[in-house]
C-alpha cells in the first residue's frame, strides 16, 4: 500500500487488460445491448467478452475461490441474458457488476460465511487513503512473476479478513475503477455509506499489508 497522497501503483494494468476492439466494443455497447434484447446471440457474445474477465476477477477477489467464481461469472451472463428484456438504458457494465456482486452475496449466505471482521465502528477518511494494490495480468520476468504471484495472495488473505460488504466495495472502486456513484449504484447503498465503508476498508487493507511487510 502506497503512503497518502499517492497514485494507484500500476494504475493503467486494468487497462491494459482490454484490447482495442474490446475498447470498440463498449463504445457500441448500447448499440450491442438493443441487437441482443432483439435476439442477435453474436451481439450478446461481444458483450460477454468485453466483460467476462472483469466479472471473474471481481468474484474471485470477493469469494477467494477461482472455482466456485468460475460458477458465479458464468451465472452472471446467463442471468444477464434471461433478463435483457427488463434492462432499460444505464450502465450495462454496472448492471452486471450488480448481478454479480449480488450473486456473491447469496454465496455467503447459502454457505454462511459470516465476515472475518467488522469495520463499521471504525472511522476513516478516504481522502486520506491510498487505493488497493492491482495486479493485473501482464508479461513479465519469471522472477518477477513469482514475486507478483506473492503479492497477490499476500492481498487475497487481507481481503478475506474483511467482511463481504466492504471487501466489495473496495473491490468495485480501487479494483474496477468504478467511480462512488456508480459503485453506490451497483451495491443499492447511499454514496455517503459507500465512501464510509471504503474508508474504513482501505485502512483496515493499510494496516494489514503493512503488518506483511508490503505496504508503504
Amino acid at each position: 500500500m502506497m503512503s497518502a497522497g499517492s497514485q494507484p501503483i500500476e494504475n493503467s494494468t486494468l487497462t491494459n487488460q482490454v484490447s482495442s476492439d474490446q475498447y470498440l466494443i463498449r463504445s457500441n455497447e448500447a448499440e450491442l445491448v438493443i441487437a441482443a434484447q432483439k435476439g442477435s446471440v453474436e451481439a450478446f457474445n461481444q458483450l460477454v467478452q468485453s466483460y467476462q474477465d472483469r466479472i471473474y476477477s471481481l468474484c474471485v477477489r470477493i469469494l477467494g475461490d477461482y472455482d466456485l467464481a468460475d460458477d458465479i461469472a458464468q451465472n452472471t451472463f446467463v442471468t444477464a441474458y434471461l433478463n435483457l428484456p427488463r434492462f432499460r438504458n444505464g450502465s450495462f457494465r454496472s448492471w452486471l457488476y450488480r448481478i454479480a456482486t449480488n450473486a456473491c452475496y447469496d454465496e455467503f449466505r447459502r454457505h454462511k460465511r459470516y465476515p472475518v471482521l467488522s469495520l463499521e465502528d471504525q472511522e476513516a477518511s478516504e481522502e486520506n487513503l491510498s487505493p488497493l494494490y492491482d495486479f493485473s495480468a501482464r508479461t513479465l520476468l519469471p522472477e518477477i512473476e513469482t514475486e507478483r504471484a506473492g503479492l497477490k495472495l499476500t492481498v487475497q488473505q487481507a481481503l478475506n479478513q474483511l467482511d463481504v460488504q466492504h471487501r466489495a466495495v473496495v473491490l468495485l472502486v480501487d479494483q474496477q475503477d468504478l467511480d462512488y456513484q456508480q459503485a453506490a449504484d451497483v451495491l443499492g447503498i447511499p454514496i455517503g455509506t459507500l465512501k464510509s465503508r471504503l474508508a474504513r476498508a482501505r485502512q483496515r487493507l493499510h494496516d494489514l499489508l503493512n503488518q506483511a511487510g508490503i505496504a508503504g
